[in-house]
């Protein structure tokens, strides 16, 4: 067996390239290269398959949390709760807006933020929760709803790799204040760039980044704010536009591999991510926890499969956040999670018969 890869990113944009490559010949013709006619189709095009009202294309995911805070008013002396697990781009926009990121772990099965640790966080300072569709498999929404209803706090929705996942029958994007999406090229729904979006119900909100994506003007030359220059490529949006017709057969098909490898690997010396009933994953990725991750990588790669790590210092131990004075220790679960975590192979364009490999080779450790 030749060797497969986490990720493979070559196959699918074969799939599509002609059809790319063709509305880029478009933004050049209407030289449309920042904002403009194909972001906005995107936008719409978005906004209708989360079944928002809007959808707001900006240059990445990180921007896409940075905007949400400040369309918040969230700021210097604020507080804003997210899991310790969880890429850092999450823990980023708070800081980047001037807050507190104030991590907290996750839970032991289904490793998503752990509404049953939130409350003890929650100070006077405290204007937010994000809660993260970690891997692309919803959060618990309404528990954690049911905290923010009761304490006044705003709710955002990172789903950065959960394009097309749905919670409860419901899309992703429209089941909170806003949600933030990163369209980074090895998402679910990535662009041909570096790209992110918002989605919300809330014209307001939607007027307020509008502004701040573009330099803080709402009339050109004329600017009401201190502004950024946040917006997305107009190639960008024509990729993506593109991609977005395939997503959902892409999506099926990720279900359809993560179908097998919960039902099929049978090692009790493999653990996998508890799925609830509430939840339907896109699957961004497949991640497993073993006791001895290095025997375990070591072994996958002498069998010609490749793994990743997703993530292997949690948010809490970076040292960027040293002056926050958590330790080792502090969210058990995160911390065991990062040191024993492994991501398997997991694409659309994965065979069945690449697929019986990893699941007889995993059963075979």
């Amino acid at each position: 067996m030749e060797k497969i890869p986490c990720l493979d990113l070559k196959q699918q944009n074969k799939q599509v390239k002609a059809e790319i490559f063709e509305l880029f010949e478009k933004v050049f013709e209407n030289t449309a290269f920042s904002g403009g006619t194909f972001v906005q189709e995107f936008e719409q095009n978005f906004a209708q398959y989360t079944s928002t009202q809007y959808a707001i294309g900006v240059s990445n995911g990180t921007i896409a949390l940075h905007l949400a805070m400040l369309a918040l008013n969230i700021g210097q002396g604020d507080e804003v709760i997210i899991p310790a697990n969880t890429f850092i781009a999450t823990a980023w926009g708070v800081s980047h807006a001037g807050a507190t990121p104030v991590f907290i772990d996750c839970t032991a099965d289904t490793w998503e933020i752990d509404a049953n640790k939130i409350e003890e966080k929650i100070t006077p300072k405290t204007k937010a929760i994000i809660g993260v569709h970690l891997y692309g498999q919803p959060f618990d929404v309404d528990a954690v709803k049911a905290i923010c209803d009761k304490h006044n706090l705003f709710l955002i929705e990172d789903a950065a790799q959960a394009q097309g996942a749905r919670y409860k029958g419901k899309n992703v994007g429209g089941l909170a204040e806003m949600a933030c999406f990163s369209f980074y090229p090895g998402k679910n729904l990535g662009a041909c760039g570096e790209a992110g979006g918002i989605t919300t119900n809330n014209e307001d909100y939607l007027k307020r980044i509008h502004s701040l994506r573009n330099h803080g003007m709402t009339v050109r030359y004329y600017h009401d704010e201190i502004g950024y220059n946040y917006r997305m490529g107009g190639l960008e949006g024509a990729s993506l536009t593109v991609k977005l017709r395939y997503l959902e057969d892409w999506n099926n098909r990720r279900r359809a591999i993560a179908k097998r490898y919960l039902s099929e690997i049978k090692n009790e010396k493999i653990k996998m991510q508890t799925q609830p009933d509430f939840a339907d994953s896109v699957f961004h990725l497949f991640v497993v926890t073993t006791e001895d991750k290095d025997g375990f990588c070591q072994y996958l790669n002498d069998n010609n499969i490749i793994p990743a790590f997703h993530y292997p210092v949690p948010c809490h131990l970076q040292k960027a956040y040293t002056h926050l004075g958590y330790k080792v220790g502090d969210f058990p679960n995160a911390e065991y999670l990062a040191a024993h975590c492994v991501s398997l192979p997991m694409f659309a364009e994965l065979t069945d018969e690449q697929v019986n490999y990893v699941i007889e080779a995993i059963n075979n450790y």
